[in-house]
């Protein structure tokens, strides 16, 4: 089930629950990525969010939505940069990005495979990538009132398996949102400290979403040219110590005189 464009703004920026989702998921780019001096920042499904910090020094700032999602005009008081595309195709060349981020892009989509194949497309050699799933045993997935209760949540293994099938490499696996995903104060006030607490104790396992760091495979280019190697080079003048050679008749037979 994909989710809707305005649903998503919404939450993220108009409820206090979803502030506090951004910052944790946020701060934990953030923490993978100091800075994208000078790189292509691409992000797709609804990274807008967690791609703000790299607005002043990255070279390029683009923010993919999906056609099924919807696209609204990012980031607010400049230059958009948001783009709407198909899932399937990307309307980016081929390795242009440095860096890149999925959020809300995977779970919800009907073709995660092609998802997968145009990310590796447009990730350069060398390239890093951060896919932000829900968690299948965290309490964010069981909550209708989230958009990480929508589409298909994941298992760290279940993640890090199908991104390797699709030449990924897997670098680092973290979590974030360790706190409720409810809009009571109480737990409103304590969602730093919980954060804080979870990284600490618990870096992997009972967050609500699970974020894996990825560089792309590049194999190396087949070699051309003969699959054999020579073992016994030709001896051009091989036997001319022995005497010189008689030289050839020209004719196949000799004319009497």
């Amino acid at each position: 089930m994909q989710l809707d464009v305005l649903d998503l703004r919404n939450f993220y920026y108009r409820t206090k629950l979803g502030r506090v989702a951004q910052r944790a998921i946020r701060d934990t780019v953030v923490r993978m990525w100091p800075d994208a001096k000078g790189q292509t920042l691409v992000g797709f499904g609804f990274a807008a969010p967690l791609m703000r910090p790299y607005l002043a020094d990255a070279r390029r700032v683009i923010a993919l939505m999906p056609a099924q999602q919807g696209v609204m005009p990012w980031p607010a008081g400049m230059e958009n940069v948001s783009v709407l595309c198909e899932e399937t195709q990307w309307p980016l060349a081929t390795g242009i990005a440095d860096k890149l981020i999925l959020m809300h892009g995977l779970e919800t989509s009907e073709h995660p495979s092609s998802v997968l194949e145009e990310a590796a497309r447009v990730l350069g050699p060398g390239g890093r990538a951060i896919f932000v799933v829900p968690s299948r045993s965290g309490l964010w997935a069981r909550r209708d009132g989230t958009p990480f209760g929508f589409g298909r949540p994941y298992s760290m293994g279940q993640l890090e398996t199908q991104l390797q099938r699709h030449a990924f490499t897997v670098d680092r696996s973290v979590s974030a949102l360790y706190a409720p995903p409810s809009n009571h104060p109480f737990w409103l006030r304590l969602s730093d400290m919980m954060e804080r607490n979870g990284r600490k104790w618990s870096p992997v396992k009972a967050g609500g979403v699970l974020m894996v760091e990825v560089s792309k495979q590049v194999r190396a280019p087949t070699k051309g040219g003969l699959g054999e190697v020579v073992r016994r080079p030709l001896r051009v003048l091989e036997g001319m110590g022995q005497g010189a050679p008689e030289p050839a008749l020209r004719g196949s037979t000799l004319r009497e005189s």
